[in-house]
């Protein structure tokens, strides 16, 4: 059963690509306004949770249910999915915004592919989820021409363009040099009290980790399934599991650090 007090449950999940079967049994919840990290070391399948939380992957064989707000995701038709689909918003790794159009069309894309907004109001709109990421007057600026740190920002941008009660962030920190990073993890926080948004991050940096999740779930290669799930900064000082320990009390040379 899911909880009913949960924004996302996951319930028995297995994630597999084929026969190779990467996590089995996965049993965790979301609550509203957490911000929840996925984490644990590279090829543990940080990733692959985030598909499936999307709808991108199906569980294994039937082997899992994913609960939004109390309704079974995994059990939707088709147009049931995109009524679910359109509560989310998205950043991949790369902040995947299109090289060919500038910040403003990049935002204004969802925006014009899934309402019926008239263009001035897109056009605020836009200029309105730049500003809360720190980009306004960056409307005319193509990706190229703006840092990796302002591009991950672009890319959470377009990600908030529909107004999203949840947003899945994959690796939004990789590349980025500290200070980058710090600036994003509060640009994260001030997101989720100023709108209400419950956001989800695919990460494995420890200052961002102890920075922002109250709520995380720790994918134990050496298991295939959970390691541990809840505050990342008590599982730090307390998780009975030797793995999840190594993990957040690693030093940066540690080689569990790179993914």
């Amino acid at each position: 059963m899911d909880s009913p007090d949960a924004k996302i449950s996951v319930r028995g999940l297995t994630m597999a690509y084929g026969s190779f079967v990467v996590m089995t049994d996965l049993n965790f919840d979301i609550n509203a306004k957490d911000i929840f990290v996925i984490m644990g070391g590279s090829g543990c399948g940080k990733s692959t949770l985030l598909r499936h939380l999307v709808g991108l992957m199906e569980p294994e064989k039937g082997k899992g249910e994913i609960f939004y707000d109390g309704e079974n995701f995994t059990a939707t038709d088709p147009s049931e999915r995109q009524d679910f689909i359109r509560r989310f918003g998205v950043m991949y790794q790369t902040g995947a915004l299109w090289s060919s159009l500038t910040l403003a069309q990049n935002i204004a894309l969802p925006l014009a592919e899934n309402t019926k907004l008239p263009a001035k109001e897109i056009t605020d709109l836009v200029s309105y989820k730049l500003a809360l990421v720190g980009l306004s007057g960056y409307e005319n600026y193509y990706p190229a021409q703006i840092s990796g740190g302002m591009n991950k920002r672009a890319g959470i941008a377009r990600a908030m363009a529909l107004d999203p009660d949840i947003l899945f962030l994959d690796e939004p920190g990789a590349g980025l040099d500290p200070l980058s990073s710090r600036r994003l993890d509060d640009l994260i926080l001030r997101l989720r009290d100023s709108l209400g948004s419950t956001v989800v991050i695919v990460t494995h940096e420890l200052a961002s980790i102890f920075a922002i999740a109250n709520n995380s779930i720790f994918l134990d290669t050496a298991t295939n399934t959970q390691g541990a799930v809840g505050n990342p900064t008590e599982m730090r000082d307390s998780s009975e599991n030797p793995a999840v320990r190594l993990f957040l009390n690693r030093g940066e040379d540690s080689p569990v650090h790179h993914e």
